[in-house]
């Protein structure tokens, strides 16, 4: 994997899968029912945390997913929370089309860090860490620091 800045890190003979569960969920029938108020699918936690179990236990996966306390605390040995300015993510949903109350209920969620928060009620503190996520320049940033921090735990535990 490489990004295409010339500062960033290379990384040779690293298998990792970036799995984006809001897609799969629906593909996979991982949902139970359809909330109505808020325009979307009804997660069912447990078959996700089923669904996922074997890869998860092989490793090398990137898990990308808004929320974060069903997850059994094994899984992960890094949590990135993406923080951005309320002003930005409120013109973000508005582009994907959220409701009024979908939407209000968000930027509620970032001024009250919810998922800040839940993240460090779910996991050791020390594995938590926020990104900024407001610009194209943030996400090429948080890749960067992600693939760092990637190769430096194959580095830290290979035999």
């Amino acid at each position: 994997m490489q990004s295409s800045s010339a500062n960033s890190p290379q990384i040779l003979h690293l298998a990792v899968t970036h799995s984006f569960y809001s897609a799969s969920i629906l593909t996979g029938q991982l949902y139970d029912g359809y909330d109505e108020e808020y325009d979307c699918p009804i997660l069912d936690e447990d078959r996700v945390v089923d669904e996922l179990e074997n890869q998860m236990s092989e490793g090398g996966v990137i898990v990308d997913y808004h929320g974060c306390d069903f997850f059994p605390e094994r899984w992960f040995h890094i949590v990135f929370v993406l923080k951005t300015d309320n002003s930005v993510l409120y013109k973000r949903l508005e582009t994907r089309g959220y409701n009024e109350k979908k939407l209000k209920d968000n930027i509620q969620c970032e001024i009250f860090q919810v998922l800040h928060e839940e993240a460090l009620a779910s996991y050791k503190e020390e594995i938590v860490h926020q990104l900024p996520s407001n610009t194209p320049e943030d996400l090429e940033d948080n890749i960067n620091q992600i693939l760092k921090w990637i190769e430096q735990w194959v580095k830290d535990h290979s035999s």
